[in-house]
């Protein structure tokens, strides 16, 4: 296997490395430069974000579903069980990830032969490319015991190559139709800015949801939504800082918001008027374009 030398502390792809590159052992998953630690499920640090995670059956409580995976975080389960024994705390591996989802910081992940996985390889290691840190939260567990989990999310680049057909059947999932406005929830830089603009509280109705360490949590919803085919840019004047309830809503067709900056639901009922802090500039040709592929209701209907 070729050797490449690495910066401590890589972000992002590896370019001599392709997706659905495999690797006999940790070892040479390290010397690849893919994930750095022979043992760790997390290869970061809290101050600049998660590098790459493993998946490999470590923890009872992960679910991978190929696309998207709810990755437990690292603390507190016994090696020999795989069972959990103890709380886990949001420090080590688990504070690198928050901070890669608060930042929209790429992670590279890798599945292990080990995990109780359909899309987990037959032998050794699989990169699998990078996913985006969605959200993160802490619960109780299957063993009892306090766990922080975060929600990765495929990004359109590095897709791997079709997977094998698994030995045992797959779990069946739900079937997924897909909507005229795609919610896609987006962590950029411009994203956070809005959301510290407004201190994580929404626009509409003022609140943020609270979280268990203390801060508060809310949504960049971006008013021309991002990706084909409508295009819209990632930038401040096209995101508003809301709550997940109002980002649905607002996505999916249950509300508008006016030229005037008054915002009603889509069966005519008035919700208030958009906060607006007078340094975000908030483009009102984005809120004309979101206006004109919302289906309102007919006069009189």
């Amino acid at each position: 296997m070729r050797v490449v030398t690495i910066t401590r502390g890589s972000i992002g792809p590896i370019a001599e490395v392709s997706v659905g590159a495999t690797f006999r052992d940790r070892r040479e998953l390290a010397s690849a430069g893919i994930h750095r630690p022979f043992q760790a499920g997390i290869s970061g640090v809290a101050s600049t974000g998660a590098e790459s995670i493993v998946l490999s059956g470590g923890y009872e409580d992960d679910l991978d579903l190929g696309d998207e995976i709810v990755y437990t975080g690292q603390g507190g389960n016994d090696l020999n069980t795989r069972r959990q024994v103890a709380d886990q705390e949001l420090t080590r591996g688990n504070a690198a990830l928050k901070t890669s989802c608060e930042l929209g910081l790429p992670v590279r992940v890798v599945r292990g032969s080990g995990a109780d996985s359909p899309y987990a390889p037959r032998a050794g290691y699989r990169y699998d490319g990078l996913y985006r840190v969605e959200s993160y939260w802490s619960r109780q567990g299957r063993s009892g015991f306090r766990v922080w989990q975060f929600k990765l999310v495929r990004m359109v680049e590095g897709r791997p190559p079709p997977l094998p057909e698994p030995v045992t059947e797959p779990p069946v999932a739900p079937p997924r139709v897909a909507s005229t406005v795609q919610r896609i929830v987006r962590n950029s830089a411009a994203a956070q800015r809005v959301k510290a603009l407004y201190r994580n509280r929404c626009q509409v109705c003022g609140e943020g949801v609270p979280t268990v360490d203390g801060s508060y949590y809310a949504e960049g919803a971006h008013i021309r939504p991002l990706g084909v085919p409508h295009n819209g840019p990632d930038h401040e004047a096209n995101i508003l800082c809301l709550c997940p309830n109002h980002h649905a809503r607002l996505d999916y067709g249950g509300m508008v918001i006016g030229p005037d900056w008054g915002v009603r639901a889509t069966d005519g009922t008035i919700l208030g008027s958009l906060h607006r802090d007078s340094s975000h500039a908030i483009g009102i040709d984005y809120i004309e374009y979101r206006l004109s592929i919302t289906r309102m209701p007919e006069s009189g209907r």
